[in-house]
């Protein structure tokens, strides 16, 4: 039986062994004991497996007095706006992201509709373990609301950041892969309020998975090679809980997620969006970096985790920010990442400067990302980077959030998984051989 992963910002699990609905009761009545009064929203992908789940969190939430808005199936990024537009407490997302079928999970939002910090999650992590709930009396039982449009809020404010009008004159044929997750409700709509002529695959929210759930060059196969044969201008491949987009040219050549933020963040810059610094992860392509450095912007890495983030770009006033998965985060629409986000800004740009995809992607600054993965128990984990500090003496080290290895033209990030019980070897450097042989290289010291 695999572990029940438990972080500050939620919990993932296989359904029927370590996530069960008694696990997810007692989880959001931890969190129900640690947030302050006030209604929950909560949200689930399209996974088979979240009716139930919702229907036990919703019962235990009101079981502790809580009244909850049932948004049924909307984006991870949607639940961090409504939760700010009803001005709840919190909110809970039902969703394991990219993890396969059998997975689910619970993601937990504060009431300033971002993912918890790591205090805030802390806590309601220490109190699950530890038993806390609040269960209320018989006639403090909370009750149920069903939003008339819970995607409405976040459509408008994504629309908000683009010039929808100049988009609409484009008129692009665009292909959506929602890959029946949550993303096919609000993509379809936003790409039409765009003008756009819409081929969306996998809208419906079935959680029947038409391929392997993470939005990565060797899952998009198929999809690259329907793009490229279809006149569409651009495909966007979102992962089932929509906070993540992956990008396939014109031309069906994938260009990635690295690239989507890569992108977005040209196109803030372009647009002005100057006064602040970015924020990026330690994990995150330097491509997003030297485009803002292109334009006398500041870059800073967090840790990696979208809470971690969002904290840097809170404390450093940050302009944008994301994670390289394919994640932008745009303060004018949220502290979440944001697949639709990177849809209409990605339209915005090819948009502005009349360029298709791929002659874009072609701007980018060349880099290459190398992943790799291995499993090694976290009680080895100090002897390894020791180890690795002592292989790579030519490189300055710095740990915290697993161990980070820089170098003038490449860096190396070895860290144990939020998500999975794994580590991560994650390389860059100006050519792809060199950025696999430090991934390489580090693994045969395992």
């Amino acid at each position: 039986m695999s572990e029940l992963i438990i972080s500050v910002s939620g919990l993932r699990g296989i359904v029927g062994e370590t996530l069960t609905p008694d696990v997810a009761v007692r989880f959001v009545a931890s969190f129900a004991a640690s947030m302050p009064p006030g209604k929950m929203v909560v949200g689930r992908d399209g996974r088979t497996t979240g009716p139930m789940l919702r229907n036990a969190i919703i019962a235990g939430l009101n079981a502790c007095g809580r009244d909850c808005i049932d948004a049924d199936v909307a984006a991870t990024p949607t639940i961090g706006v409504l939760v700010r537009e009803l001005r709840a407490a919190g909110g809970v997302q039902i969703s394991a992201s990219h993890n396969p079928p059998p997975y689910n999970g619970i993601k937990l939002f504060g009431g300033d509709g971002r993912v918890l910090d790591a205090v805030s999650g802390g806590k309601i992590r220490d109190g699950f373990l530890g038993g806390n709930t609040a269960w209320c009396d018989f006639d403090s039982i909370g009750q149920i609301e069903r939003p008339a449009d819970p995607h409405a809020a976040h459509l408008a404010k994504v629309l908000q950041t683009v010039d929808v009008d100049a988009i609409k004159k484009q008129k692009y044929k665009v292909l959506l892969d929602s890959n029946h997750g949550a993303g096919g409700l609000l993509g379809v709509r936003l790409l039409e309020a765009l003008g756009c002529q819409v081929t969306a695959m996998g809208a419906e929210p079935t959680g029947r998975f038409a391929h392997v759930p993470e939005p990565t060059a060797e899952n998009l196969t198929g999809v690259a090679s329907m793009l490229g044969t279809s006149g569409c201008a651009v495909g966007f491949c979102q992962d089932p809980d929509a906070d993540r987009l992956a990008l396939i040219d014109e031309t069906g050549r994938y260009i990635g997620e690295e690239a989507t933020l890569a992108l977005c963040v040209r196109r803030a810059m372009e647009v002005g969006r100057t006064d602040g610094p970015i924020v990026i992860n330690g994990a995150t392509s330097s491509m997003s970096a030297l485009v803002a450095k292109s334009h006398g912007v500041e870059t800073f890495r967090s840790a990696v985790g979208e809470a971690n983030v969002a904290d840097m770009m809170i404390a450093k006033s940050a302009a944008y920010g994301g994670e390289g998965n394919g994640g932008p985060i745009d303060p004018l629409v949220g502290y979440v990442r944001d697949s639709f986000v990177g849809m209409a800004q990605v339209l915005d740009l090819m948009t502005r400067t009349g360029l298709k995809l791929s002659e874009l992607a072609d701007e980018l600054p060349v880099q290459h990302i190398h992943k790799d993965k291995a499993s090694v128990s976290a009680d080895r984990l100090p002897a390894l980077f020791e180890k690795m500090k002592s292989h790579f003496a030519d490189a300055t080290a710095e740990s915290g959030d697993g161990l980070r290895l820089q170098w003038d033209d490449a860096w190396l990030l070895v860290r144990g998984s939020n998500t999975e019980p794994i580590i991560r070897l994650i390389a860059e450097a100006e050519s792809a051989d060199q950025a696999k042989s430090l991934c390489d290289q580090a693994r045969a010291l395992l």
